[in-house]
């Protein structure tokens, strides 16, 4: 059954994205200031499925995004961090799954237990720091679990470790679309900043569990073969995507 949710609609047009089509039957919703919190919405049944939860503040534009799609039938998220469980907990009773590796973060501190801002410049320490707790809508309560090759809405899912545990992305074999959450980043986080065209990098080691092993999750996703890649920030590969992932897993 889907959900449907009340909010004030300037408000959330402030705040994220109305919901573009991005291949068929999928959406994105971009929220933040700038607009680089990605969430998307999968067609699913009569209803959509949220694929991502950005941050807190885009709550009420993914749910506006969701009742003109049919409303909200589940959360799957890409994995737990504060930018990416955060409007979850305000959806609610929408239920929420995710791989397992990532039940505990999601439902806890969010992945906080093994971030070392020591890692980022002064400026960076100084604003995700700051910002990591408005971005959380704070721990989520999960209904269940997905793993690698369950079928989600048409996609399979992929387990993507290294940023996080349980990172997952969804991988379509139709039309070779990848959603993949954080598995790699298009821009500079610690400035929020992204070149043109937008080039892949590792996520930053100051919030990975494990930098060597999201290496290793950046060249599974090559291997794959993905004709267009949109992760949890900014724009998407397209093009040499396999390309453009060995090239960020072997340099950056």
């Amino acid at each position: 059954m889907s959900a449907t949710f009340r909010t004030r609609p300037r408000l959330a047009r402030l705040i994220a994205s109305g919901p573009e089509p991005i291949a068929d039957g999928v959406w994105i919703v971009r929220g933040g200031v700038p607009k680089t919190m990605n969430v998307y919405l999968v067609r699913d049944g009569d209803g959509v499925l949220l694929f991502d939860a950005g941050i807190s503040a885009m709550t009420g534009a993914v749910a506006m995004a969701a009742a003109r799609l049919g409303g909200l039938t589940r959360i799957v998220l890409g994995h737990g961090h504060a930018d990416h469980r955060g409007v979850a907990p305000g959806l609610a009773p929408v239920p929420v799954y995710c791989h397992p590796d990532e039940v505990a973060d999601a439902e806890g501190d969010g992945g906080a237990h093994y971030f070392d801002l020591s890692k980022l410049d002064p400026h960076g320490r100084v604003l995700l720091g700051a910002m990591l707790p408005i971005w959380d809508g704070g721990p989520v309560k999960i209904a269940g679990t997905v793993s690698e090759g369950d079928d989600v809405a048409g996609f399979r899912v992929i387990h993507l470790p290294g940023h996080a545990p349980g990172l997952i992305g969804l991988y379509r074999e139709s039309d070779g679309l990848a959603l993949v959450s954080d598995c790699f980043y298009t821009l500079d986080p610690q400035t929020g900043k992204e070149t043109h065209p937008p080039h892949a990098r590792v996520p930053h080691a100051a919030f990975n569990q494990d930098t060597e092993q999201a290496r290793a999750s950046i060249r599974k996703l090559a291997a794959i073969g993905p004709r267009a890649a949109w992760a949890g920030h900014a724009s998407p590969l397209i093009g040499d995507v396999a390309g453009a992932l060995e090239v960020a897993a072997a340099t950056t």
